[in-house]
């Protein structure tokens, strides 16, 4: 701690305190709306009852994402206000952008919440918050290729608009879409916010405090420090769920993030590292989408070869199956963990190190984190043979 003190100390520009207590702020302001938002979903009737597909037994209150977009709102009003951050809000509009856009797509989800939304009309929700977005000009300008000798090239209106959408669309959804165990897209917002914020202090550092690299490191600490207040009430037992309000402002807020992280990269890249950097944002992104994607995809397949229509609602999740197979709901909720955070952490991480080393690490990492996933069927496996010989 006293080192990471030391660096904004050296004058190399970047706000370690600041960002620290706008990132305490979004988590004590969340915390505490959390419980005023529990007895209002209650009354209003927003709770969850158990389904056959559910995992959990009781009915439970919905609509955290209210309380996180306090919080969220709480501490970017505060950013806004402290001298040492104040001007990431002069020069770049994404900070203003997340409030307005985040605003729009958790009042979509409160909709959701407590009255329920047909999926077309939820989608329509989202591409109305992601153009928010764009329009308040957050949006991917560059785009770097590593093959071919491509390269960086300049993206046209149209195709930064679309690839903007897209990502954004497809990374609430993936938070909406994972979102299915107590304490899961909380912990999961908070991992790849604090590996985001993690990589936007080392642009920092290595820019001298780069005006244009504020945006992603407020966007990050803030939702961090939001998923962090909700967490407590949220882990398993739950005493209220975030809801569509909650899971697709912490996607909305997760794409702005990386979104502003990716833009100013490629018009400042540096030294041997450069295809690194480039490419972080985009492993980040791959990281959020990591375990929801290999769930969708095993789900299709799953479903096709049943003969049944791909969308048809069923208990074989991953995180069905992890508990199927002898993990308590706690360990599963801490494996996704596990294997989200050797992702995003590996990615923010070669900002510092160099990434031969970082390769090595999470590779090793990823052993480790198969051992420990499939640890219940090897000790069954070990136990058969006993049973056998008795």
């Amino acid at each position: 701690m006293d080192g990471l003190l030391a660096l904004s100390d050296r004058g190399a520009g970047v706000p370690l305190r600041e960002l620290a207590l706008v990132g305490l702020t979004a988590a004590i302001v969340t915390y505490f709306a959390t419980g005023w938002v529990r007895t209002l979903a209650t009354r209003l009737g927003a709770v969850a009852y158990p389904r056959q597909r559910d995992v959990h037994v009781q009915p439970t209150p919905r609509m955290g994402g209210l309380a996180m977009y306090v919080g969220v709102a709480a501490a970017v009003l505060l950013a806004s206000q402290l001298p040492a951050l104040n001007r990431g809000f002069v020069y770049s509009t994404g900070m203003p952008a997340v409030v307005v856009a985040g605003g729009l797509i958790m009042l979509v989800g409160l909709i959701d919440d407590r009255w329920g939304l047909d999926s077309l009309t939820k989608f329509a929700g989202q591409i109305t918050a992601a153009s928010v977005l764009v329009t308040m000009g957050v949006a991917w300008s560059v785009l770097y290729i590593p093959f071919g000798g491509v390269g960086t090239i300049v993206l046209d209106q149209v195709t930064s608009i679309l690839l903007t959408l897209a990502l954004t669309v497809s990374i609430v959804n993936a938070m909406n879409f994972i979102d299915g165990l107590d304490g899961l897209a909380a912990g999961l917002g908070l991992i790849t916010a604090a590996a985001i914020c993690i990589f936007s202090i080392g642009l920092l550092r290595d820019h001298g405090g780069d005006v244009l690299f504020y945006p992603p490191a407020m966007i990050s600490v803030v939702l961090a420090g939001a998923c962090l207040g909700f967490l407590p009430h949220n882990f398993h037992p739950a005493k209220i769920f975030m809801g569509d309000s909650g899971s697709m402002l912490i996607g909305l807020m997760l794409a702005a993030a990386s979104t502003t992280a990716a833009g100013p990269i490629s018009q400042t890249a540096y030294g041997a590292r450069d295809v690194f950097a480039l490419l972080s944002p985009f492993l980040l992104v791959v990281a959020v989408l990591f375990v929801p994607a290999l769930d969708t995809l095993l789900a299709i397949v799953r479903r096709t070869r049943a003969g049944v229509h791909f969308t048809t609602p069923d208990k074989m999740h991953l995180h069905h199956r992890l508990l199927q197979i002898g993990h308590s709901h706690r360990r599963v909720v801490l494996l996704i963990y596990m294997w989200v955070g050797i992702v995003a952490l590996g990615a923010a991480s070669t900002i510092f190190f160099d990434p031969r080393y970082t390769g090595a690490v999470m590779l090793a990492a990823i052993v480790v984190a198969v051992v420990i996933t499939l640890i219940p069927l090897l000790r069954r496996s070990r136990e058969v043979p006993s049973q056998l010989s008795d």
